[in-house]
């Protein structure tokens, strides 16, 4: 009888910790487009314009602040980073289309890098990232676009 106990306290404990156990679901609709975005500013934090380049669909555009439009060839040719050059940024909302292959984040971004003179300067702004599935199931940014605004109260 005691041993038939053990047996079934191994057992039980085996399950609660095995396969059986309930997993967590990957991010689906707008947690998924943040987590992309979280991502994307992680990797760009770690490796500067290098990785910025990575998270574009090769279709992919920049709308540049003033009227410009680079394409991803065009991001690719720009000069890294100096030293002391960041970029960050920060969801505010995330939607996804109804049909799962297309949405949106937009949020905050803070820009630091330094001025002709080598002194430190800080630009705020806003951002908007239009995320496409690609056709191996991957998302990239179709269109990324942001304008300044001034620094936060």
């Amino acid at each position: 009888m005691k041993i038939s106990a053990v047996v079934f306290l191994l057992l039980a404990s085996l399950l609660s910790t095995s396969s059986f156990a309930t997993k967590q679901k990957p991010a689906q609709g707008s947690d998924l487009l943040v987590q992309l975005e979280a991502d994307f500013a992680k990797a760009v934090a770690e490796q500067g314009r290098a990785a910025f380049v990575t998270y574009f669909a090769d279709d992919g555009v920049e709308l540049e602040e003033g009227g410009g439009i680079s394409t991803k060839d065009d991001i690719r040719k720009q000069p890294a980073w100096s030293e002391g050059t960041s970029l960050t940024w920060t969801p505010v909302k995330a939607d996804m289309a109804a049909s799962g292959d297309l949405g949106y984040t937009y949020g905050n971004y803070v820009f630091k890098s330094k001025d002709k003179e080598g002194k430190p300067v800080t630009y705020y702004g806003k951002y908007t990232s239009i995320w496409k599935k690609q056709k191996g199931g991957s998302w990239k940014v179709v269109v990324d676009m942001g304008n300044s605004s001034p620094a936060p109260r």
